[in-house]
C-alpha cells in the first residue's frame, strides 16, 4: 500500500465529506496526473472508493436530519440505469480521447459558472436580505429525474460529476435549499448512482483492487470527518468550501498547473475569511453597550434662577410649651373687668 495513496485519499475525503462532491473531479486527475495510474483504472478505482465512502457521509447527515429523501429518490430513478448505460456507451467509444476532452472542459465550464452564481447570490442575498424565510422547498419530480440521468451518464463515462455536476443543476432547480442540505442529499443520491457504475466497470474486468484499497483506507475516516463538520458547520462555511472545491475541481480539469489549481481556492478562503472577520468586528462595534455616563456637580442657584419647589416650602411653627405653675402665682390677680357701674354699689346694696 503506497502512504501516500492513502494521505491523497484522506484529503478528497474530508473534502467529499464537507461538500458532497470533488470526489471524481479531484481524484481521478490525482490518479492520473500524480501517480501515473491509467486513465480506465482510474476511473473504475475512483468509483469503486467513492461507492464505498459516501455511504458513511451519507449516514451522518441522514443523522443530523439533512438529507431531503423525496429528492433522493427521483435522482436515484434517474441515475442508476444511466450510470450503466454510461459504461456500456464508455465501452462502445473505447475512450477517445476528443470526446473525453470535450466532456472534461464542458464539466469543467460548468464548475466555474456555478462557482460565480454562488458567489453571486450570497452578495446579492447580503445585499437585498429577505424578508420572511423562505419556504418549503418543493420537489418537481421530471427536472429532478432528468438531472439524475445526465449525471448518471456522465458519472459512467468519466467518474466525475456524480457530486459536482448534481449540486450545480440542483443550485439551479431549488435556490432556497440550504447549503447543508445541498451537500446532504447530493451525498446520499450519489450512493447508488456511483455503486451502478463502479458494478459495471468491475464486471468488464477495469477494476484494480490494489488501487481501490489503498484509496478507501485514508478516504473513510476522511469523510467521516468532513461529514461532521458539515453537518455541524454554518452554512456560510459551508458555503465558502463549495466555492472553493468549485474553482479547484475546474481548473483541475482544465489541466492547469498545481500552483493555480491550489492558489484560487486558497486566495477565494483568505478573502472570504477577510470579510467574515470585518463583518464580525463591525457588528460587534456597533451593538457594544455605550459606559456609565459621567457624574456631575450641581450648579448653585443664581439670583437670577426662579426659586424651585423645596426653596418655597415654609418652614413648621414652632411649638408652645405651656408656662410653669410658679410663674402664673407671680403674676397676681387678674385684672378687673370694667362692668360699668360705680365702686361700692353692691356694698349698699
Amino acid at each position: 500500500m503506497d502512504p501516500v495513496l492513502a494521505l491523497a485519499g484522506f484529503g478528497v475525503g474530508i473534502v467529499v465529506g464537507l461538500t458532497g462532491m470533488g470526489g471524481g473531479a479531484l481524484m481521478t486527475p490525482i490518479l492520473v496526473l500524480l501517480f501515473g495510474v491509467p486513465p480506465l483504472a482510474a476511473v473504475s478505482s475512483d468509483l469503486a472508493a467513492t461507492a464505498v465512502m459516501k455511504p458513511f457521509g451519507g449516514w451522518v447527515h441522514a443523522r443530523r436530519g439533512t438529507v431531503r429523501w423525496r429528492m433522493v429518490l427521483w435522482l436515484c430513478i434517474g441515475s442508476v440505469p444511466s450510470a450503466f448505460a454510461g459504461v456500456l456507451l464508455t465501452r462502445l467509444i473505447g475512450q477517445r480521447q476528443a470526446v473525453q476532452d470535450a466532456i472534461q472542459y464542458a464539466l469543467g465550464a460548468a464548475l466555474v459558472l456555478a462557482a460565480l452564481g454562488m458567489i453571486v447570490k450570497a452578495y446579492m442575498s447580503r445585499r437585498n436580505p429577505p424578508a420572511d424565510a423562505p419556504g418549503p422547498v418543493v420537489v418537481r419530480p421530471l427536472p429532478t429525474l432528468l438531472l439524475g440521468a445526465a449525471g448518471g451518464l456522465l458519472v459512467g463515462l468519466t467518474s466525475v460529476g456524480s457530486g459536482s455536476l448534481i449540486i450545480v443543476v440542483l443550485l439551479v432547480l431549488y435556490p432556497s435549499l440550504r447549503a447543508n442540505d445541498l451537500v446532504g442529499t447530493d451525498l446520499v443520491q450519489a450512493i447508488p448512482m456511483v455503486a451502478a457504475a463502479a458494478l459495471g466497470h468491475a464486471l468488464f474486468g477495469d477494476l484494480d483492487l490494489n488501487l481501490a484499497g489503498a484509496l478507501l483506507i485514508g478516504s473513510v475516516p476522511g469523510v467521516l470527518l468532513g461529514a461532521r463538520l458539515s453537518a455541524r458547520a454554518p452554512g456560510g462555511l459551508v458555503r465558502v468550501a463549495l466555492v472553493a472545491v468549485l474553482f479547484a475541481s475546474a481548473l483541475k480539469l482544465f489541466t492547469l498547473p498545481n500552483a493555480v489549481v491550489i492558489g484560487v481556492p486558497a486566495l477565494v478562503v483568505v478573502v472570504a475569511s477577510a470579510r467574515a472577520l470585518h463583518r464580525r468586528l463591525t457588528t460587534a462595534r456597533l451593538t457594544a453597550p455605550a459606559g456609565p455616563e459621567p457624574l456631575t456637580a450641581a450648579a448653585p442657584l443664581t439670583a437670577a434662577e426662579p426659586p424651585t419647589a423645596a426653596s418655597t416650602t415654609t418652614a413648621p411653627e414652632p411649638c408652645h410649651t405651656p408656662e410653669p405653675r410658679e410663674a402664673l402665682d407671680r403674676s397676681g390677680p387678674p385684672p378687673l373687668v370694667a362692668t360699668g357701674r360705680a365702686p361700692g354699689n353692691d356694698a349698699r346694696a
